[in-house]
């Protein structure tokens, strides 16, 4: 796989999966497009349309069990993610899916192992690690520029909750904090969670609260180095898709992400305004493009991807502690955050 193509298939052509297909068609020197499988009729023919693919498949295995693919782009549900890593894995595919890469730790078990009997890399798709900003602060942390890292901080807020009727429950948890989770791991290299307490509402939504949705929660969360860090996720910052972190240590801070749409910034006679970005795929579209770059450097070369099946197991232990925390009001310990 040195040399060739790199032929990559792509299973779920929803908006994620859609945005990732035109990265693998238009922007992974080396690599290309090759198939599309989604189970929804016609979603898959769309979008192969759209891009110039020729194959397309409605069974995302018989996407796996194409001898022409070398990898696959896992953009499906969240809940059928694990299932389809260890099948991709037994067909000797290397596997990018999409966060979260498991429901259940005993899920994520299963799928690390599948790709390590498989010999296949496996990337999860914790694209801040990609982001100029996020990427050099992660290596000022790792190179001492602030000490030793205290209080960390990293927020979501999404710009809309469209159809609070579809959420799953737990959502916060294990599909928009599992990004928080994974960039305080990253901003606190060689240290990990041992402990949570989460407060969290449905104020966006309180109707829905009754069926599970939570739309805002604090988590407080305390690393074995000592670090004690916060992470924060909204459903619906009027103001556009706002993601930042901030690492405060023993001699100095280093503070990362912006909304902003450009740097233009104007003064006029109402006050002060700019414009701001209102799509994941708009603010992060460089680190998006870069993780998948990425993922295809690991295939070439062997290496092991910068978020890994096990990056995705610890941010997931997190989570499930959230879960914990939640529901008894308690703070909880983290179990099982390395496998």
């Amino acid at each position: 796989m040195s040399t060739q193509n790199i032929r990559l298939g792509l299973i779920g052509a929803g908006r994620m999966g859609s945005f990732h297909g035109l990265t693998a068609a238009r922007h992974i020197p080396g690599a290309c497009l090759a198939a599309i499988a989604d189970p929804t009729p016609g979603q898959a023919a769309r979008l192969a349309a759209e891009l110039g693919v020729d194959k397309v498949y409605t069974d995302p295995q018989q996407l796996l069990d194409d001898p022409d693919i070398d990898a696959v782009l896992i953009a499906s549900p969240a809940r059928s993610h694990a299932d389809l890593v260890i099948c991709a894995a037994r067909a000797g595919k290397g596997i990018f899916c999409e966060k979260p890469m498991a429901i259940t730790l005993d899920e994520a078990d299963r799928a690390i192992a599948a790709a390590a009997d498989g010999r296949v890399p496996l990337q999860v798709g914790f694209n801040r690690r990609f982001a100029k900003s996020f990427r050099a602060a992660h290596l000022d942390v790792t190179a001492g520029r602030i000490g030793t890292p205290q209080l960390l901080r990293s927020l979501t807020r999404d710009p809309a909750l469209n159809n609070p009727a579809a959420s799953p429950q737990w959502v916060i948890f294990l599909e928009t904090l599992i990004h928080d989770f994974d960039t305080l791991r990253y901003l606190n290299p060689g240290a990990e969670a041992v402990q949570v307490y989460v407060m969290a509402d449905a104020l966006i939504a309180p109707a829905y609260k009754s069926q599970g949705l939570l739309d805002t929660a604090v988590v407080t969360i305390r690393f074995d180095n000592g670090a004690i860090a916060t992470a924060e996720a909204n459903f619906q910052a009027v103001y556009g898709y706002d993601v930042r972190g901030e690492v405060f240590g023993s001699q100095g801070m280093l503070s990362m992400g912006s909304l902003n749409d450009c740097d233009l910034v104007r003064y006029l006679a109402q006050g002060i305004q700019a414009d701001t970005q209102r799509m994941d795929t708009d603010l992060l579209r460089d680190a998006y493009i870069a993780e998948l770059n990425h993922f295809v450097d690991c295939l070439r070369s062997g290496a092991k991807p910068l978020a890994s099946g096990e990056d995705a197991r610890a941010a997931l232990a997190i989570a499930r502690a959230c879960i914990e925390s939640y529901e008894t009001g308690k703070a909880v310990a983290v179990q099982g955050a390395r496998p």
